[in-house]
C-alpha cells in the first residue's frame, strides 16, 4: 500500500523558559517531583501580546510542548529508562526518552504569576526543563478529563523511591549565607531525593557527582546511615564556574 505524504510543517517557538537547572544532569525525570523548581517562561513577538494570555490565570497548571534542544537530532527505536536500571530496552514510544522523533516534550507544570507589564511572563511551578528550553505551546490543564487516576503506569506504575537527603557543616554553612537559602535547601532536597546518579553505575558507589542548580554546584556522594541505607550527602556548595 502505498503511503501518504504528509507535509513538513515549521515549529516557531512562542517563547524559551530560564530554570533553576542550568545543565541536563539532575533534573528531575517528571515534572512536579522538585515543586520548589521554579522557572520563568518569556514569551517572545508576537505571542507576547498580553491579549493571549487572558483568562489564563483562572488555571493553575498548564501543559507546556517543547523542544529537547539539547538532545541530539535522532531517534532511536529501543532506548533504556532510568526506572528499568538502565539496562532493559523498550520501544521509544513506550517511553519518555528526549531521543525521539522531531524531539517534542510534554510538561505538566503550576502557574505561579503572570506579568504582563513589559510583554508576557510566566512564573512556574515543577518544571523539569533546562534552562533555555524552547517552548511551542501553552494549553490549560484539565483535571476532569485529563486526570486518570486508574490508569495503568506499565514498567512505571508507581512513584521512584525516595532517598533521604544530608547536608556536611561546610554545605550548611554555605546555604546560611545566602538569602534564597531556604528555597534552594528545599530545591537540592527534592532534586538530589530523586537519586539522579546514572542508573548504570557499575559499582562507582563512591563517586563525588555534581549537580548545578541555580548558580551554584553541589557535590554529593553515596553514603550509608546507622541501619546500611544509602543516603545521598551534599558535601559542598561552591559558586558555579563557567
Amino acid at each position: 500500500m502505498t503511503q501518504p505524504t504528509t507535509p513538513s510543517h515549521a515549529l516557531t517557538p512562542i517563547g524559551h523558559l530560564e530554570s533553576d537547572f542550568p545543565d541536563k544532569f539532575g533534573i528531575p525525570r517528571q515534572p512536579g517531583l522538585a515543586p520548589a523548581a521554579r522557572a520563568v517562561l518569556t514569551l517572545v513577538a508576537p505571542y507576547d501580546d498580553p491579549l493571549a494570555v487572558r483568562g489564563l490565570d483562572a488555571f493553575s497548571h498548564l501543559w507546556l510542548t517543547f523542544l529537547f534542544h539539547r538532545s541530539p537530532p535522532r531517534w532511536t527505536p529501543l532506548v533504556r529508562p532510568p526506572r528499568l536500571g538502565g539496562n532493559a530496552k523498550v520501544g521509544v514510544f513506550a517511553s519518555r526518552s528526549p531521543s525521539r522523533p522531531n524531539r517534542l516534550g510534554l510538561s505538566l507544570v503550576e502557574l505561579l504569576d503572570i506579568d504582563t507589564r513589559h510583554g508576557v511572563r510566566l512564573l512556574l511551578g515543577g518544571a523539569d526543563l533546562v534552562s533555555g528550553t524552547p517552548v511551542l505551546d501553552i494549553k490549560p490543564y484539565l483535571p476532569w478529563t485529563e486526570s486518570r487516576p486508574e490508569a495503568r503506569g506499565g514498567y512505571a506504575s508507581a512513584a521512584p523511591r525516595l532517598l533521604d537527603v544530608s547536608f556536611s557543616a561546610a554545605a550548611n554553612a554555605a546555604l546560611a549565607t545566602r538569602p534564597d537559602g531556604d528555597s534552594l535547601r528545599a530545591l537540592i532536597e527534592q532534586v538530589l531525593a530523586q537519586d539522579p546518579r546514572p542508573a548504570y553505575r557499575n559499582g562507582s558507589e563512591s563517586r563525588i557527582y555534581g549537580v548545578r542548580l541555580r548558580d551554584v554546584d553541589v557535590r554529593f556522594q553515596a553514603v550509608a546511615d546507622e541501619d546500611d541505607r544509602t543516603l545521598l550527602q551534599v558535601i559542598e556548595i561552591v559558586a558555579a564556574q563557567g
